[in-house]
């Protein structure tokens, strides 16, 4: 039977981190993927993570306490699902995952100069110091493997494979009225120009894909044995401890040893048919999860007896999703998560034509909004001709991008006055026109006294902020006016096993299982369904995985 140190089923950022730690501390590591290509959910991420007092922001003069970090926790979290156990092993644990993966040189990231806390006045939160910007990856450096890292949706793309960060996107946005910009963006395309000279893709890689192709490179570089398109059909277990694992691959069954530990990093079950059984319902729904996170870790586990952890307030992180589908029949889908919604000259309105949420509140918030109320899911993300020259709507791309095709399409509704579009989304028209009339009354302002869009902090960072006197908020008036329609969607799941501090997986006497670790979004989430601020499922899984690797060489040296 061939062994390795560790056995990792799923090529995730926890499932690397876990593998980067173990090989860089002298473990011999095989990774299991499903898909044929390796990054999952997280190789099209945003990328950021959460940590709190890192050394970014140690040198930034943003260090942050534990306390904090913990009453803002317990404050989201609430008292009934807040595991003090998890949270202290995050927050003690955190920065000293961090600074090793980066000394390794597993990972690198930059303090984000303004990244509030997605419910910034409450006790604990901070606008600085806790998310963390993935630096840009030359995609290159993964040679060979690079055709085989998962590649973010085409709408997710710049001219059909140019990757751009959070900092780009503004500086397209601002090309036209900053020399810095134009220089910037330009630089940009002369490189991505050169790319596809020899690559189907740009090689320069930004947030999740970049994340992924760093830790990936170093991984393959200390040993890493990678396999894709495996299928893990069963754990294997000795004496009440795992011991490895069968798998099919390529129509035949084996069995792998692992003397340390198998980890569960396959990423959760929302593409998976018991996901329905878990999430309200609403009449269409649409997960940014690739098809193989299906919760094979779920059955693989339940088999030794592992506990699975408690419905949740919410058992998926939530976004709306807009989706486009192509002719041959294929779908694609584009979350809302930092692009439009919160842009002035934009609102949301549900199948009765009224407003319903903050529109610049999260993507988790917002989402969850359009569950509470049937009318509310699908709804319309509604702007004006300014609005769509300047930022855009979903896959439409603003100015000077023709977005006739997504119109042919059925993906954008364009029409010349409000009454035509609410007919065409088959809305009251006067209604419609009404809601506008409230709405742009207060945006003449820079107010908003019906959902506060543009409140606090975080609202306003994900608006314009040249545009004043609100981020937020400017009247929806020159048509023509354009419409998206927007579903309920997640990122993937928050439910998941119950672990230890160190990522063992527990029975159902909350007993740790040997030789089983989950991490990432098949670990129930600390989080507990609920959606503190920018990265906090990547913080954990970085955390985590590294202390499952921490985990499994002490017990390797007893």
């Amino acid at each position: 039977m061939k062994s390795w140190d560790v056995i990792v089923i799923g090529s995730g950022a926890a499932g690397f981190a876990t593998a980067v730690t173990a090989c860089c501390k002298g473990l011999s590591v095989l990774m299991l993927e499903k898909a044929p290509h390796f990054g999952g959910t997280s190789a099209i991420s945003g990328g950021a993570v959460w940590i709190n007092d890192t050394d970014q922001a140690r040198e930034a003069g943003k260090s942050g306490s534990p306390d904090a970090i913990k009453t803002y926790l317990r404050t989201i979290i609430g008292d009934t699902n807040y595991r003090p156990a998890l949270v202290d092993a995050f927050v003690e644990s955190g920065r000293e995952a961090l600074a090793f993966l980066e000394q390794e040189g597993a990972v690198k990231y930059s303090l984000r100069p303004l990244s509030p806390d997605y419910y910034p006045d409450e006790a604990g939160a901070v606008d600085v110091g806790r998310a963390l910007e993935v630096v840009e990856f030359d995609g290159r450096e993964l040679g060979e493997h690079f055709n085989t890292l998962r590649s973010p949706p085409p709408g997710m793309l710049l001219f059909g494979g140019m990757m751009v960060n959070r900092v780009d996107i503004q500086h397209f946005l601002d090309m036209r009225r900053s020399w810095t910009s134009f220089r910037h963006c330009s630089r940009l395309l002369l490189r991505y120009g050169r790319d596809r000279l020899r690559h189907p893709r740009g090689t320069r890689l930004a947030m999740g894909n970049a994340l992924i192709a760093r830790m990936a490179t170093l991984a393959l570089r200390k040993g890493l044995d990678l396999a894709l398109n495996v299928n893990v059909t069963a754990l294997i277990e000795e004496q009440g401890r795992v011991t490895g694992v069968t798998l099919k691959r390529e129509g035949k069954e084996e069995q792998l040893h692992a003397r340390c530990g198998v980890v569960l990093a396959a990423g959760g079950f929302a593409a998976g048919q018991i996901a329905a059984r878990f999430r309200p319902a609403t009449q269409q729904h649409f997960t940014m999860s690739p098809t193989t996170n299906d919760g094979a870790a779920f059955q693989l586990a339940s088999r030794v007896g592992a506990q699975e952890g408690p419905d949740l307030p919410s058992n998926f992180f939530w976004a709306p999703v807009s989706v486009l589908r192509h002719p041959d029949g294929t779908e694609e889908r584009f979350p809302h998560l930092v692009t439009d919604r919160a842009k002035p000259g934009v609102i949301a309105v549900n199948q009765r034509g009224v407003r319903f949420v903050n529109e610049s509140n999260s993507y988790h918030h917002f989402a969850s909004a359009m569950q509470q109320q049937p009318e509310n899911a699908p709804c319309y993300l509604i702007g004006d001709a300014l609005a769509m020259k300047n930022y855009g709507l979903g896959l439409a791309r603003p100015a000077p991008v023709n977005n006739d095709a997504l119109v042919k399409a059925g993906y954008l509704h364009k029409a010349d006055t409000l009454a035509a579009l609410a007919l065409q989304l088959n809305l009251d028209p006067r209604t419609l026109e009404e809601t506008v009339a409230r709405y742009n009354r207060d945006a003449a302002n820079g107010t908003d006294s019906e959902f506060r869009k543009g409140g606090n902090s975080y609202n306003r960072a994900m608006g314009d902020p040249a545009h004043q006197p609100n981020a937020c908020n400017a009247p929806l008036s020159q048509g023509p006016f354009y419409a998206i329609t927007l579903y309920t969607g997640d990122l993937g799941t928050s439910r998941g096993l119950m672990t230890s501090a160190d990522a063992q997986v527990l029975n159902q006497q909350n007993e740790a299982i040997p030789g089983l670790y989950a991490v990432g979004n098949d670990m129930d989430s600390i989080m507990a369904g609920t959606y503190p601020g920018p990265g906090i499922t990547l913080g954990p899984a970085l955390t985590f995985g590294y202390l499952a690797a921490k985990h499994m060489v002490q017990q390797q040296s007893l």
